[in-house]
Parts: C-alpha cells; structure tokens; sequence
C-alpha cells in the first residue's frame, strides 16, 4: 500500500507568497473545519453561514 499523503496544513502569513493561501480562507469563513483521514485518502469538512447571525 502507497504511503498517505500529508493533511494540508495552515501556513504563516507570508504577504509575499503567491498562491497556497485558499485553505487559510477557508477557515477564516468556517464556523467548523475538520480533516479527516481515511483508507482512501482524506476528507476535509467545513461549515459555513449562508445567512448572518
């Protein structure tokens, strides 16, 4: 069996790197955000308003 791949992982504010910034915007939205391992890989969940509060 091949080996897992890495969860993503948040990154530093870094103003001078392009890209890689879409999972810090997910979270900053999320309510919830989890990452889950699997057999097949992993599942990644985030729970967002659709409406304010």
């Amino acid at each position: 069996m091949g080996q897992q791949p890495e969860p993503p992982a948040l990154l530093p504010p870094d103003p001078f790197r392009i890209g890689r910034q879409g999972l810090a915007i997910v979270v900053g939205v999320a309510r919830a955000f989890a990452i889950e391992r699997g057999p097949a890989g992993k599942r990644i969940t985030a729970t967002i308003a659709l409406t304010d509060s």
